[in-house]
């Protein structure tokens, strides 16, 4: 890949993972309730759900949200509905309690498995994927070859982004130490992740 070329690319995968989405406030959710050791696995999720839907995309599966619009307008309508679900879960969070062993006790962090399939429901990530596949591979034996340099760039660029998320969160967490810190800070979080869906549809 051309040096220009690679750091245009470089660029906006830097631009479309570290901007304000659902990944992003979840994971600094996530870091200041569980701490950033218990939320790699939702950061390399993330990572994996999007280098596998960046690899459909390739594959040519992108041209079906062409030939079948109604596919995009349901991928929107689940993942809206379920944006404000988990909002309702973030926001009606308690002030977390490392100690107890009940799940009612508050939210668990998101399991690897999880990330990835959150990515699919995503419709952020399915036009960051779509905008980097159609813009930055080559045409002709060169495609794969440049296919590759997207998935090993997102792939790294996402890492740094979603981890630097995380450890905003931890900070964050470090100041909250009351419950009514606790419940302003879940209720900002909530209200951040609904209006996410407002994003979802004016993209």
């Amino acid at each position: 890949m051309e040096m220009g070329l690679f750091l245009s690319l470089t660029g906006f995968a830097w631009i479309t993972c570290v901007t304000p989405g659902p990944n992003n406030v979840m994971l600094t959710s996530s870091g200041a309730r569980f701490g950033f050791s218990r939320s790699v696995a939702h950061i390399f999720g993330i990572c994996g759900g999007l280098v596998c839907m960046l690899a459909i995309m390739a594959l040519g599966v992108g041209s079906m949200f062409q030939q079948w619009p109604v596919l995009h307008l349901a991928m929107k309508l689940g993942g809206s509905a379920y944006l404000l679900y988990l909002a309702w879960k973030i926001a009606t969070a308690g002030m977390p309690d490392n100690t107890a062993s009940s799940p009612a006790q508050g939210m668990r962090p998101w399991r690897f498995h999880q990330a990835v399939l959150f990515q699919f429901m995503n419709p952020k990530a399915w036009l960051m994927c779509i905008s980097a596949i159609g813009s930055f591979t080559l045409l002709g034996e060169r495609y794969w070859s440049s296919v590759l340099w997207v998935l090993v760039v997102f792939f790294l660029v996402c890492l740094k982004t979603s981890s630097l998320w995380a450890l905003f969160g931890v900070k964050v967490g470090q100041w909250l130490t009351t419950p009514q810190a606790w419940m302003f800070w879940n209720r900002v979080m909530g209200v951040l992740t609904a209006l996410c869906v407002i994003l979802i549809w004016f993209e």
